[in-house]
């Protein structure tokens, strides 16, 4: 890309719309509205028009968006919006390029995760990384030899989905182990943790041990060069890690333990990053 060509990257989310303008590695415009989650789908799309023409100008190159819901990317249809209920079925591809006219990428928000630790995060030299988010969901993106895995239909590595004790790894590795399996918010944990409150404490040590769980499947499955937490439950990293490093420690192969990676992303705005990746992530030659 030429020195002043920029990639716009879209977080759509539950409570605001967010983008930036990434030049050079770098965001240089950020701009972000509240998503009207009640409003019909023109209304959503108007408030997402704002947000970018905020972005927008000649130099962009290209648009990519990061959505909470299942995505066609081939087409860029995206499906059952989370938490907006008027985003049942939108051509998000074809409403933005004819809009702006500039190449559009649409994708789980998930993969962005990954794909943004990949171009701008702490896997930048990686080519296999597993990016898991964990926070009220537990999401997760596949890179492979560099690239961005999805599948056939945009569901490769769902983790959070595979079958584990009555239930599936999102329920237990995520904020639904407290609010669903102890009746506490993980935030509350968290601070009466921190408070040096035992029971609290304990807590987080089983969810380590389930952590640990979720972990030598994805190695078993996959075995990553790294493996890259973000959500907002890495806060209590330092509660949960000691019980997941635990758990990890009867893998059947020794050497992927010696080689394991395992780091909290560090990368500030990293939905807005992952979206702009999409971009670098295609073949342009």
């Amino acid at each position: 890309m030429k020195r002043l060509e920029s990639i716009i990257g879209v977080d759509l989310g539950g409570t605001n719309i967010r983008a930036g303008k990434v030049v050079a590695d770098k965001i240089i415009l950020l701009a972000k509205e509240p998503t009207p989650v009640a409003g019909s789908q023109s209304e959503v799309l108007e408030k997402l028009y704002a947000v970018i023409d905020s972005c927008f100008d000649d130099n962009t190159k290209s648009i990519g968006i990061g959505v909470p819901s299942v995505v066609d990317v081939e087409k860029g249809i995206v499906y059952d919006v989370v938490n907006i209920p008027s985003w049942k079925v939108v051509p998000l591809k074809d409403l933005l390029e004819s809009r702006y006219k500039v190449p559009v990428y649409v994708n789980n928000d998930a993969n962005c995760f990954a794909l943004g630790e990949k171009h701008y995060g702490k896997a930048r030299s990686c080519k296999s990384v597993v990016g898991l988010t964990i926070g009220t969901g537990m999401g997760s993106g596949l890179i492979f030899n560099g690239k961005l895995y999805e599948g056939k239909n945009c569901c490769a590595g769902e983790f959070g989905n595979i079958p584990y004790l009555n239930s599936n790894f999102e329920r237990y590795c995520s904020g639904q182990f407290f609010s669903e399996e102890k009746s506490i918010s993980a935030i509350d944990a968290f601070n009466r943790a921190v408070s040096g409150d035992q029971a609290a404490i304990q807590l987080f040590s089983e969810f380590g041990f389930h952590m640990g769980q979720a972990i030598k499947s994805i190695l078993y499955a996959y075995d990553p060069e790294i493996i890259i937490l973000g959500g907002s439950l890495t806060k209590a990293y330092d509660f949960f890690k000691p019980a997941m490093f635990e758990a990890i420690r009867n893998f059947d192969y020794r050497n992927v333990l010696t080689n394991l990676k395992i780091e909290i992303s560090e990368l500030e705005n990293s939905a807005i990053y992952g979206a702009a990746a999409l971009y670098l992530n295609r073949d342009h030659s």
